[in-house]
């Protein structure tokens, strides 16, 4: 049975038996706790949790999962990978215990022709907690599995919460016997990769304190509502059902491991291989379907968070293609592998093929050049490390590698090893979870403002959501239902706290979407006044105000009044609606691919992200500009309609990647140019823009670029400073606007032609001084040593010219050392070459150089004959020298 079918069985079965159908959610969370869903109740937390009312009372999901935590091990076992797909069906204070068990074993052994998976039943092991009687009893009385192949594990193994205070519970695990095959024989008790686990039933039914680990945390009490939320991961159940050994060889990862043997010709040995290529094959297989899945759901490579996630299981895919010998570019062909395997089950990678395959092979291309130069950094680090005599390349030195290069730790410590050193691996994790946790606390601290979650949540159980009016007015009447001072709830403030208010109704605008906060002030009918700055829903729907107490009290229950600065949301507005004009251009200009990877709409002017493998040229540029502006002038009006996600597809309207859409969507539509699913505030009619000018383009990532724009009153005053600056550059140059250009390129034309004539001039006059230096050499036991500095103002090139000039100019066999300083821009730099019978008697230039250049206050390096190096101090140019020559000395 293809996977493909398993999961349309899983789905099937439960929607017949009144479960609501829920879409994976997007693998990037709504949470800033995480960078990838990983679990598949995560998109139902909020429900768990009390925090959302759940749509339905009963629902079902395949979601997408991606679990990084031992990207390393991938590969070495059959165990580990990081992409899953993870079946699960959920109850929200309706079924419990029983109907959860009823359903997994009906589904699992009804036959194949029924529409179940006809599992035998002998072959299905139960685990329950230590004191789940209930579950024990409704197993053996209720489905009639013998006591024998029943087991009770402990709070480690079926015990689940969260790992933080909140809702928990026991557990009850169904197995399958693999056979003797794979082991003794016992239960899963005694051997799990014999009877392998494919479905967790978890009945949350009390609420956990706070404590460490699996195991140490009390029970408070019962949850006032019982829920149910099960686990079936289908790449298991698919290796059952498909006869494999591992999922590597399941129909959806084994499709890819025989493309890679047709690019390399290296074969795959099967699940008992542990040789190197088998371990490649296992790594390529997974990763770059984990990517085609990330690049799927709207991530592009980078170098942080879930950006950083994807470049590094990308580069360790390529990497690992090539040490099985492959030479070229490979990523298209797996790719398309798994576009062509995974659609089946996920349309939209078939629809979004061109965009996913342009990122991929964009951040392929930028990776080859990146080994290539990050080659020549290691080997300069490696120098370094070895001549000071260590053995160990400095976790600092790996990390530069790393977040600079994107090489993966295992391509740099395969490379040292390569060169006899060893990497220090701990300092390299260290820094790597420094960035990590400096990127995952900011995220939060956006949101949050450094406040327990807890909260929040407590406003939001006793309040609800917060009803948005900012659609229809800008102010209203509200009450003020929740505040905190601190992050702290609190009764009341006072004149000069800062405060996080939470109000029952509210024309604010909370950041999202790309679109900044409202801005303004909230008054009470005491008088006291609140400066809100910043709006933020650190739990879904609950709109948190902050800001400081102007004057007067604060209190939780108090009548307020809600005003924001209209003329800020105004600005705002038209900036999010040229963003939807400039997305809809620059897809008609550039294709499909131009797909939005991110925003920020400000006051008068935006920033919009999208797809391009390439730069934008500026006559494409030019043309979407005008096109925008002609949109402007034909008055079109601007309109918003609430609709079913399905309707909103239909109609073809755009959805962001990583956004997380419900069942309702709202639609943002410019009269017949534009459709777009979008939350946000924008104009009545396009003529409110005024007018847009677009101030260029750049590359923010592999595969990213991103266009930055001025709308309204900020363009007419950007291009009104331009007028002023063509008017000037007409009086200069003595001409037309039309002709500045042509004029100015012939000025800085013989301008570069005069520099040539200075440079040829200065080169001549450096090396006439060649003989004269060469003449007067120094005589250090026999060798003869040259050693100076010559006129500030040198260029790099010419100053290694003259020191081989010097070089070759010292007659004979005679050992020879020319080592020579300059300042330029205000640097002080030094060259050093040395001849053969010089490096005979260990005078090397690289060791020169590096001596050199740490009196310099730089670094350098080189070859042993000829090598460069600079610095920061020039006043210690002649300390330099004076180094130089102590060194020769010594080395003699």
């Amino acid at each position: 049975m293809e996977s493909a079918e398993i999961r349309r069985r899983w789905l099937s079965f439960f929607e017949e038996r009144g479960h609501a159908v829920v879409p994976s959610a997007s693998l990037i969370a709504d949470d800033p706790t995480l960078l990838l869903v990983n679990a598949g109740m995560v998109p139902f937390k909020p429900y768990f949790l009390g925090e959302t009312k759940p749509p339905a009372p009963r629902a079902t999901s395949v979601q997408k999962c991606v679990r990084t935590p031992d990207i390393e091990e991938v590969g070495k076992t059959t165990r580990h990978g990081t992409f899953f797909q993870m079946c699960g069906n959920f109850s929200f204070g309706d079924y419990f215990k029983e109907g959860a068990i009823k359903y997994a074993w009906e589904l699992l052994t009804s036959s194949v022709v029924d529409g179940g998976y006809g599992l035998e039943p002998e072959k299905l092991w139960i685990t329950v907690y230590l004191d789940d009687d209930e579950a024990e009893t409704i197993w053996r009385e209720k489905i009639g599995v013998p006591a024998e192949r029943i087991q009770r594990l402990g709070k480690k193994d079926n015990f689940w919460s969260m790992g933080v205070p909140g809702p928990c519970g026991p557990c009850s695990e169904i197995n399958y016997d693999r056979g003797p095959d794979f082991g003794v024989e016992g239960g899963p008790a005694v051997n799990d990769e014999r009877y392998v686990e494919i479905w967790n039933l978890v009945f949350m039914q009390y609420e956990r304190g706070a404590g460490d680990g699996k195991e140490d945390f009390p029970i408070l009490g019962d949850l006032p509502s019982k829920n149910i939320d099960t686990g079936l991961g289908l790449e298991r159940l698919a290796m059952i059902l498909q006869g494999v050994q591992n999922m590597y060889e399941t129909d959806t990862l084994r499709v890819v491991m025989d493309k890679a043997t047709e690019i390399t010709g290296v074969p795959y040995g099967g699940s008992a291989a542990s040789t190197a290529t088998d371990v490649s094959m296992r790594v390529v297989a997974d990763h770059i379907r984990t990517s085609v899945m990330l690049i799927g759901d709207g991530v592009t490579p980078g170098n942080e968070g879930r950006g950083y996630v994807l470049r590094r299981i990308m580069r360790r895919a390529i990497r690992n293609m090539r040490l099985m010998g492959a030479t070229g570019p490979v990523v298209q062909d797996l790719v398309d592998v798994v576009i062509n395997t995974m659609g089946q089950q996920y349309p939209e990678l078939v629809t979004d093929r061109k965009r996913i395959e342009t990122v991929a092979l964009a951040e392929e291309a930028a990776f080859l050049k990146a080994v290539k130069g990050g080659t020549n950094i290691l080997d300069s680090a490696v120098t370094e490390t070895k001549a000071a005599g260590g053995t160990v390349l400095s976790g600092d030195k790996a990390f530069l590698l790393h977040d600079t290069w994107g090489f993966p730790i295992d391509l740099t410590l395969e490379m040292a090893a390569e060169q006899g050193l060893s990497v220090d691996e701990p300092g390299f994790r260290r820094l790597m979870q420094e960035q990590r946790d400096r990127a995952k606390a900011d995220a939060k601290a956006k949101k949050t403002g450094h406040a327990d979650m807890s909260a929040y949540r407590e406003i939001a159980d006793g309040s609800g959501a917060t009803e948005f009016t900012g659609y229809a007015t800008t102010q209203g009447e509200s009450t003020i239902v929740g505040l905190l001072v601190n992050g702290v709830s609190a009764p009341a403030a006072s004149e000069g706290d800062e405060v996080e208010v939470v109000l029952d109704r509210t024309p604010f605008y909370a950041e999202g979407g790309g679109q900044l906060a409202d801005q303004g002030r909230i008054k009470l009918d005491s008088g006291a006044i609140i400066n809100v700055r910043d709006v933020q829903q650190p739990v879904p729907g609950v709109s948190v105000h902050k800001g400081s107490v102007q004057v007067g009290e604060v209190t939780v229950g108090a009548s307020a009044y809600a005003a924001i600065d209209i003329n800020r949301r105004r600005a705002i507005a038209r900036a999010h609606s040229a963003t939807h004009l400039t997305h809809q251009a620059l897809r008609d200009a550039l294709g499909p691919t131009a797909a939005q990877a991110g925003s920020e709409n400000s006051p008068g002017r935006f920033r919009f992200d999208f797809g391009s493998p390439n730069a934008v040229p500026g006559t494409v540029l030019t043309d979407v500009e005008q096109k925008i502006n002609d949109v402007l002038s034909r008055e079109l009006d601007v309109t918003a309609e609430v609709m079913s996600i399905d309707e909103a597809k239909k109609q073809g309207a755009i959805a962001e990647f990583g956004e997380k859409y419900g069942e309702r969507v709202r639609v943002v539509t410019i009269g017949d140019f534009s459709k777009e699913l979008c939350g946000g505030t924008h104009v009545g009619n396009t003529a409110q823009l005024g007018l847009v000018k677009l101030l260029g383009e750049s590359s923010i990532g592999s595969g990213v670029r991103r266009v930055e724009a001025l709308v309204g009153v900020d363009a007419y005053n950007f291009l009104a400073k331009e007028h002023t600056v063509v008017a000037q550059l007409q009086e200069l140059v003595k001409g037309r606007p039309e002709e500045l250009p042509e004029k100015i390129a012939s000025m800085l034309g013989k301008l570069k032609d005069a520099e040539k004539e200075i440079d040829k001039f200065r080169a001549e006059k450096v090396l006439q001084a060649a003989a004269g230096l060469a003449a007067g050499a120094q005589d250090i036991r026999g060798v003869a040593l040259v050693v100076g500095s010559v006129p500030d103002g040198t260029g790099a090139d010419d100053l290694r010219k003259l020191v081989l000039d010097v070089r070759g100019r010292i007659q004979g066999d005679r050992p020879a050392v020319v080592a020579l300083f300059t300042t330029a821009n205000d640097r002080p730099l030094t060259v050093i070459a040395t001849n053969e019978a010089a490096r005979e008697r260990g005078l090397k230039a690289g060791d020169l150089v590096r001596t050199a250049a740490k009196t310099l206050g730089g670094g350098g390096g080189g070859k042993p004959d000829v090598a460069q190096g600079g610095g920061q101090n020039p006043a210690a140019v002649p300390e330099a020298i004076a180094a130089v020559e102590r060194l020769v000395v010594e080395t003699v």
